[in-house]
């Protein structure tokens, strides 16, 4: 079993951490807000204040960020990652960034005799907290290899895509589909209720056929209860969806539909729902059709 260093302990680092713990290794955990460390260390890991004192200890370092300054602040930062591990350390960036900081986040690792993959995640705090994240993984052969006995704790599908960046390529398509598909189910819903059909059981006949998809079956229940405590926050998806508009546009792909949500979702970012679930897509709906509620 590995010592693993834990930076970010948010709606998916929490979780992930708890399983590694769960799998048998020593989990050193660092945040921002101490008060997760110590839910971390109640549950047998260990805490660091600091990122180097992490790290020091670590034979891996599992990075869970909210967006690309974080990760380039602390793995490239005077006192960050790759100034604080020894020789041979193994670094999982499990944040969802843009491919080219990734790129430069590997060479930058090489330079210093880190090892590093690009490992972004899907499935959710649910997923987080089950273990059965899909992760998209970029890297060299031998690192995506030295990497999967401790992804294995996390995840349940782990698929190598490519080189160093390609994680985060593929992770792009991702929030790109669960995006259009997120706001096609709002559509939906909105759509039903409007006519007054028994929503539970319209939603269960969808989804035994091809309308039926994975965000049908973890979102519904929540859109239709209005009730949208994150699980993936508006703010991380929009912030996601300009990485794949920004990322399209630089080989010439055209993703209008994509383009459209993510316009849909910077509007509802911009009326105060960014600490939402991303599932609140249904609330923009309801206001452009008129129904919005109290």
């Amino acid at each position: 079993m590995s010592t693993i260093a834990v930076i970010g302990l948010g709606i998916m680092g929490g979780p992930m951490a708890a399983n590694l713990l769960e799998a048998g290794h020593d989990v050193i955990g660092c945040n921002r807000s101490p008060h997760k460390v110590q839910a971390l260390i109640s549950r047998g890991g260990r805490g660091a204040e600091t990122v180097a004192e992490a790290v020091a200890q670590a034979d891996v370092v599992l990075t869970v960020l909210p967006d690309s300054p974080d990760v380039e602040a602390v793995v490239l930062g005077a006192a960050g990652v790759l100034a604080s591990a020894r020789p041979g350390t193994l670094l999982i960036d499990s944040s969802t960034i843009r491919p080219d900081v990734s790129v430069r986040v590997a060479g930058a690792a090489r330079a210093a005799g880190v090892r590093a993959v690009d490992a972004p995640v899907s499935g959710g705090e649910a997923g987080a907290i089950e273990g059965t994240l899909s992760i998209m993984v970029g890297g060299e052969v031998a690192d995506v290899a030295a990497a999967r006995p401790v992804l294995e704790a996390v995840g349940s599908t782990i698929v190598h895509v490519g080189p160093a960046g390609s994680g985060q390529i593929v992770k792009a398509a991702n929030q790109l589909i669960v995006a259009g598909t997120i706001q096609l189910v709002a559509e939906a819903l909105v759509f039903l209720e409007a006519h007054g059909v028994d929503t539970d059981a319209a939603v269960e006949v969808l989804a035994g056929g091809l309308a039926g998809s994975r965000v049908l079956d973890r979102k519904s229940g929540g859109m239709l209860a209005r009730q949208f405590a994150p699980g993936f926050r508006v703010d991380l998806h929009h912030k996601d969806l300009g990485i794949v508009t920004s990322a399209a546009r630089e080989v010439g792909v055209a993703i209008p539909v994509g383009a459209l949500v993510a316009q849909l979702m910077g509007a509802l970012r911009a009326d105060g729902h960014g600490e939402l679930d991303h599932s609140a897509l249904l609330l923009l709906v309801e206001q452009l059709s008129g129904r919005r509620r109290d």
